[in-house]
């Protein structure tokens, strides 16, 4: 299934790709001309992978589980201060999307949004201490009744569109998707400090089918 997000760009780049290719067909000798074809070829394959949306259910809905909200690396487990929001120390979690993981972003836990906004900013690459605070950056707070996580959306060096689809009030299923990073980049959740943690640093996870945390 191919996301949303790719239906405008993969036409485009079909076209684009498509003309690059007949152009080295007629206009560049065998072996340049062969090259190009297929450099065009397993480009378009490449982005096409790459706004795939696999259907994911939840092995076990549970209000005190707090699921993976994206495919890729766990390269943070620490506690920090967080100033947005919270204003108070919470368990900071970043996972690294590399442009190869699938770059959907799911709720982790059933609840009401209670937070929305976007922050312009930089673009330093996505495991630079300070992008979770300077890069450009979608934050979103989720509430099921008994807890409050933050998620943060963070552009990277290549990843510059953010995508959000929640708002305000707006009542979410655990699982159900609310945002989209083109190309890549990272996704921080902030927990409750007790929180009990069920992923470590180095972990490969993808969304909706690992346990990130169990809530108290």
């Amino acid at each position: 299934m191919i996301h949303k997000e790719g239906r405008k760009i993969l036409p485009l780049a079909f076209i684009a790709l498509l003309g690059l290719a007949l152009f080295g067909h007629y206009y560049l000798a065998a072996l340049p001309g062969l090259f190009l074809k297929i450099s065009c070829g397993f480009f378009f394959l490449l982005i096409l992978q790459f706004f795939r949306n696999p259907k994911r259910v939840i092995p076990l809905e549970n209000p005190n589980l707090v699921y993976v909200p994206a495919d890729g690396k766990v390269v943070v487990i620490e506690k920090v201060q967080e100033e947005e929001y919270f204003q108070e120390e919470r368990l900071q979690v970043s996972i690294f999307m590399s442009p190869l993981n699938v770059h959907v972003n799911r709720s982790p836990l059933q609840g009401l949004v209670k937070y929305v906004k976007y922050h312009p900013g930089k673009y330093l690459v996505a495991w630079h201490p300070k992008s979770s605070t300077e890069n450009e950056r979608a934050t979103v707070v989720i509430a099921n009744g008994k807890h409050e996580i933050l998620l943060r959306q963070i552009a990277g060096a290549v990843a510059r569109r953010i995508r959000t689809y929640v708002s305000p009030n707006q009542q979410l299923k655990q699982g159900e998707e609310f945002g989209f990073i083109t190309f890549g980049s990272r996704v921080d959740v902030f927990l409750p400090l007790d929180a009990l943690m069920k992923v470590s640093i180095g972990d490969e996870v993808k969304g909706n089918l690992d346990v990130l945390a169990e809530l108290s």
